[in-house]
């Protein structure tokens, strides 16, 4: 592992390929056009475009999957703005200022001034990546097993007890995704698993199917009812209109600043995220400006938050690239890339294949770059998109999902399978469970499995050798107090719930 610099070069060789810019830039620009569009999001469009992995070279996979992953923040803020309805869940907290900034006719500022922040906040998030990853990859090379399922844990843990909702249901997903991902011929012994005869099911189930059934078309059934039709008549999207005063440029930098440094602290923690930076940001930004302006057109309330959850988006990739633990269902499904090409997710990526990882590192410059020069010029193409009628856009999509299965595994079952999980992920949403932690326990339970058996067959069968090691106890530890406070916190909502029923 060589210096920072030394390996941003050969990053920055790998990332200007033709092939790599190509993949790039198709990413970004898929990733703002579905970002801004209500109701699709980053898993729907991870999943509509992850079967093109299957035909293409590690790098210029994980670089237009990264592309996608960010450019849907980018686009998801248009939609908040104009529309009121975010284009993603991370862009939620846009629509508390920047629909009220649209109202007064400032839509195109509000547009650029969220352009300016993704760019900074990307940067910032960049910068933290390239700088702590070697440190942590360095580290982990010397974890063993036993390590490795114990953080694992924490993960699921994090992500089950963070997220919203009832913990007890988000243990209940990651332990049906960690049963789905069971399914299959046993790892050490070969034998069939779960799969009731079925031949389809003996390599297990596939990471495609279930992503775009259980996000994709469930998540389109549910938009098609909430959505409404654009007015975007009375919004000046000029470049003239789009320039912000100077009060408003000086009031957008420190709230930038703070929205990049808690987007980069919250989007390296599994389980938080874009969406917990930026309402983390948000509140930020309340408690120190004035908040009487706030909910009416505060800069401030656009900036920093988006600032914020596009340096989450980048410092997500550190957990995932250095040891192979995704702390979110998009990291899920681009570790899933990495394990189909036959990489092992987890530090060793970054030391045996540098060309791959800081490939991926210096796209991500080149992307934002990308973004930077399409949002600004592009935003009257993304506004005139959110005028396509939503009950023709649907239906184009599905048609997309299901042509994308068929034409990865040519076999029908498989669309069954995405109609079938579809069908189990609208349910999920109507009964109140999350599909989020299915995905992280259906990628993480298999390698759970595989830590869980080395481990006990290393030691001989001695579970002690879980806790042996400083770092297991750390974070076995951290888990149950994750454990015991989402159990705490549930048992008191519903005993608030039952108190105030009768009154």
């Amino acid at each position: 592992m060589g210096t920072i610099f030394d390996n941003a070069v050969l990053g920055l060789q790998v990332a200007l390929l033709p092939t790599n810019l190509m993949f790039c830039f198709l990413g970004v620009f898929l990733g703002t056009i579905l970002g801004v569009i209500p109701g699709i999001g980053v898993l729907v469009a991870i999943s509509l475009l992850f079967p093109i992995t299957f035909h293409v070279e590690p790098v210029a996979a994980l670089v237009l999957l990264g592309g996608i992953y960010y450019g849907t923040t980018y686009g998801g803020s248009t939609s908040a703005i104009l529309l009121n309805v975010p284009g993603t869940p991370s862009s939620a907290v846009a629509c508390l200022d920047g629909y009220p900034m649209a109202q007064k006719g400032r839509a195109g500022t509000a547009l650029f001034m969220t352009t300016v922040a993704s760019f900074f906040g990307g940067t910032v998030g960049i910068l933290a990546l390239m700088g702590f990853s070697p440190m942590i990859a360095a580290s982990a090379v010397r974890f063993g097993s036993a390590e490795y399922f114990a953080l694992m844990v924490l993960g699921l843990i994090a992500a089950s007890s963070i997220a919203s909702g009832s913990m007890l249901k988000g243990i209940a997903m990651v332990l049906i995704g960690i049963m789905m991902g069971l399914v299959g011929a046993d790892v050490y012994t070969g034998t069939l698993r779960f799969t009731f005869g079925h031949v389809a099911l003996f390599e297990g189930v596939s990471i495609i199917a279930l992503a775009m059934g259980i996000f994709g078309v469930s998540e389109i059934i549910h938009s098609v009812r909430s959505v409404k039709k654009a007015d975007t008549t009375n919004h000046d999207i000029s470049f003239k209109a789009m320039m912000p005063t100077r009060s408003e440029m000086r009031a957008s930098w420190m709230p930038m600043i703070r929205g990049s440094m808690i987007g980069s602290f919250f989007g390296a923690l599994p389980g938080t995220g874009g969406l917990i930076a930026s309402y983390m940001s948000y509140a930020t930004e309340k408690r120190i400006g004035k908040t009487e302006t706030f909910g009416k057109g505060a800069i401030q309330g656009v900036t920093g938050p988006e600032a914020a959850n596009n340096a989450a988006d980048q410092t997500a990739f550190i957990p995932t690239l250095t040891l192979g633990i995704p702390g979110s269902p998009t990291m899920a499904i681009i570790l899933g890339v990495l394990i189909i090409h036959g990489i092992e997710p987890g530090p060793m990526v970054v030391v045996n294949q540098p060309d791959l990882f800081w490939g991926l590192v210096m796209s991500f410059w080149v992307g934002n770059l990308m973004l930077l020069v399409l949002n600004i010029p592009m935003v009257g193409l993304w506004v005139r998109l959110l005028k396509v009628p939503f009950h023709l856009m649907y239906p184009a999509i599905l048609m997309f999902i299901v042509m994308g299965v068929l034409t990865t595994y040519n076999d029908e079952i498989q669309v069954w399978v995405v109609l079938l999980t579809g069908a189990f992920g609208y349910l999920l949403r109507f009964l109140g469970f999350q599909a989020a932690p299915l995905i992280l326990g259906f990628v993480l339970g298999p390698m759970m499995e595989e830590h869980f058996r080395r481990t006990l067959l290393l030691s001989g069968g001695d579970f002690t050798s879980f806790v042996s090691s400083g770092i297991s106890q750390v974070c076995l530890g951290v888990s149950a107090a994750l454990l015991l406070y989402g159990l705490v916190m549930t048992y008191r909502n519903r005993s608030k719930k039952s108190v105030q029923g009768p009154v």
